[in-house]
This record gives C-alpha cells, sequence and structure tokens, in this order.
C-alpha cells in the first residue's frame, strides 16, 4: 500500500504501529477530560489515512425502495444537523493486558483506545428514509457500509453493518464534526459512522456506500474480525472453521480502568479513571481496592453525560502503606458487576477485568 500520501497525525498519543498508522493517549491523559480533546483520541486504521475534499467526496445510498448519490456537502446542507455525545471504543481496548495472559492476534493496545466526544451529522434515518426506505418491508434487515477511498489490509475495502432496527434510532449520525469542529482526516472526515453503544469497528470512517441486506455485511471485517472465540480456540488455524459460528460483535461489556494514582501527602493516594457499560446502560457506581477485594471504597463519578457517554470517576484514599496495588470495578443499573477476571481470545478483544494501578 502507498502511504507516501500519509496525512500527519497527533504528537500527542503513543504509536503502536507506523503503517497502518494506528496510535493512542495514556488513560493518565484521558481522564483528565470529560470531552477528549480530538488530539487525544484514538486512532485505528486498516491503511492510508488520506485527505478527501468533502465538495466532491460521494456517497452513495441504496435501498430496495430507490438509491441516490450525495456530495458529503450536500449531505450537510440538506438535512437538520443532529449531535450526540457518545464514547468511542476499540474492540481491542486492553487487548496488551490479555497477550500477558496467553499471546494474542492484533495490535498491542494498552488502555487507551477509548473517547468521548460531540458527535454532529445528520441522522443515518434521515437520509435512509430520504431514498424512500420502507423499514416494516425490511424488518430484520441490515445497513451495511463501505469505504472504498482508501486500500486495506485485510480485504479490498473496510465495510461493517449494524441492523437496521439500530440504524433507525434517533443518535445513529453520518458524522462531520466532532467537539464543534471539523472531522479531521484521522477521524473520518468528510463523512463517519457513528453507532453509540457499539464497538469502534462499526462507526466506520469514510464512509462512501451505504446499502441494505438481509445479510450482515459479507466483509473481513464483520465476517472474520471483532468476534470473541472461545479459548480452546487459540490460533488462525483452529479459528478459520468456526469464524460463521459466531456473532459479531456489536456492544462491549461493562469496564473500568485505573488512568492515574497519585500520592497526596504522606497519608493518601488520589485514584482517577474511566469506566463504561454496554449500549445504553450506564454506569451506577464505581468503588476501589486496596486489599485485593476485602474492602471496597466507592469512588466520586465526576461525569456522566446522557446514556452513551462514559463515565469519569476518582477516590481519595487515606491511611494508604507507602506503596500498594489498587483496583477499580464497575456496576451498571441493572445490577451487573465487573468481573475480576477477563474472557481470554484468540483475537484479543472485549477485555474488561478489574482496573489495575501502583502507587
Amino acid at each position: 500500500m502507498d502511504y507516501s500520501q500519509e496525512v500527519s497525525h497527533s504528537t500527542l498519543l503513543v504509536v503502536r504501529a507506523d503503517q497502518p498508522y494506528n496510535a493512542e493517549p495514556t488513560a493518565a491523559a484521558l481522564v483528565e477530560f470529560p470531552i477528549t480533546p480530538e488530539d487525544l483520541i484514538y486512532c485505528r486504521n486498516h491503511g492510508p489515512v488520506l485527505e478527501y475534499d468533502d465538495a466532491t467526496f460521494e456517497i452513495r445510498v441504496e435501498s430496495p425502495q430507490g438509491s441516490r448519490t450525495f456530495t458529503a456537502k450536500q449531505l450537510r446542507q440538506r438535512f437538520p444537523r443532529a449531535e450526540v455525545v457518545a464514547a468511542l471504543q476499540c474492540a481491542g481496548n486492553r487487548r496488551k493486558e490479555m497477550d500477558q495472559v496467553k499471546k494474542v492476534h492484533g495490535v498491542l493496545w494498552d488502555d487507551g483506545v477509548i473517547g468521548n466526544a460531540r458527535w454532529a451529522g445528520v441522522r443515518l434515518r434521515d437520509v435512509l428514509q430520504d431514498v424512500g426506505l420502507d423499514v416494516q418491508a425490511l424488518n430484520g434487515w441490515h445497513v451495511c457500509f463501505t469505504s472504498h477511498v482508501t486500500p486495506c489490509q485485510d480485504d479490498k475495502d473496510y465495510g461493517a453493518s449494524i441492523p437496521l432496527s439500530k440504524a433507525m434510532e434517533e443518535d445513529v449520525l453520518l458524522a462531520y464534526d466532532m467537539n464543534n469542529q471539523p472531522l479531521s482526516s484521522d477521524h473520518g472526515w468528510p463523512l463517519r459512522v457513528i453507532v453509540p453503544g457499539y464497538l469502534g469497528a462499526r462507526w466506520v470512517k469514510w464512509v462512501d456506500t451505504i446499502y441494505l441486506s438481509p445479510d450482515e455485511s459479507p466483509n473481513f471485517y464483520q465476517q472474520r474480525d471483532y468476534k470473541v472465540l472461545p479459548a480452546e480456540v487459540d490460533t488462525k488455524e483452529k479459528a478459520a472453521p468456526v469464524w460463521s459460528k459466531f456473532p459479531s460483535l456489536t456492544t462491549l461489556p461493562l469496564n473500568s480502568v485505573i488512568g492515574s494514582v497519585t500520592r497526596k501527602d504522606s497519608d493518601s493516594i488520589l485514584v482517577k479513571g474511566y469506566a463504561i457499560c454496554r449500549g445504553d446502560v450506564q454506569v451506577a457506581k464505581v468503588e476501589v481496592t486496596i486489599d485485593d477485594g476485602k474492602t471496597w471504597h466507592e469512588a466520586r463519578i465526576t461525569y456522566q453525560e446522557g446514556k452513551w457517554s462514559w463515565t469519569l470517576w476518582e477516590a481519595l484514599l487515606e491511611h494508604v502503606p507507602e506503596s500498594g496495588v489498587v483496583y477499580s470495578r464497575a456496576s451498571d443499573e441493572h445490577g451487573d458487576v465487573q468481573a475480576r477476571e477477563g474472557q481470554w481470545n484468540m483475537r484479543g478483544v472485549a477485555y474488561n477485568p478489574w482496573g489495575m494501578g501502583k502507587w
């Protein structure tokens, strides 16, 4: 693949791979901002990051009832602007930790492959209805997204899909702004899909084709990636015949991460972190322990916004020893509690053991 036209990238990220460019911030930097600055939002790519002109960039929308082609600029001018605050999270967040349990396949991400932003764009359902979509007639169908504009590692292009029922929700967008500024090329300018509550693999960047299908996208990244396989499937050879037997990930599990542990004085520490729930279920509580779970201390939630954001939290712990280990666990509105151990799988996705920090 040709990377000679690659755009410049943020200097605040830790680079995990150069070609294609994959990079993340530290969790310590992330937890200082309720709304993640653009320069601190991770970059996940499967090919070159190029620059496009919204006046000429075209997106084709196809349904059995009709089809239309818009430029990105025309979409912005034709449809009402909508906004949503939503956390974007890669399925491989914390993969490096899982790799320490047993080797996994994929970029060895730490715990910074997440960000919380204010997205703005047009509602996907408005665009689908504009081309004459009959939702009732297509019950159970899927909306498929493809970006043909840049080459890709494992397929000829990047594709993904979501259920039509999800696509019709008011918060699913074709976004052109992030944090009240135009998207950068790194984050999908001129158009990217925003699917609040779903993993980042479905938030297709540089989307240029949308079509309806009775089946999920056939693309590699929908069918042969981003799936939790059983622990006994530990090689690509074992995985080959079973990919189709397991569902594609949509949401990610309840999770919490310790971003920083700061000594306040000789007797106390301040612990800060983030937590996130599955889908539109919000975090209800975060607790921390310094005695391996014998005693839990409830943290103070410092930020939540709407039903799709992450949760920021902090805990001041007093009468602590000179050094030690602190763990975190989150509980959600339904009463589910983050488990101590995560589930190992070959692709290293959806890892969510207790968060851990040291001082």
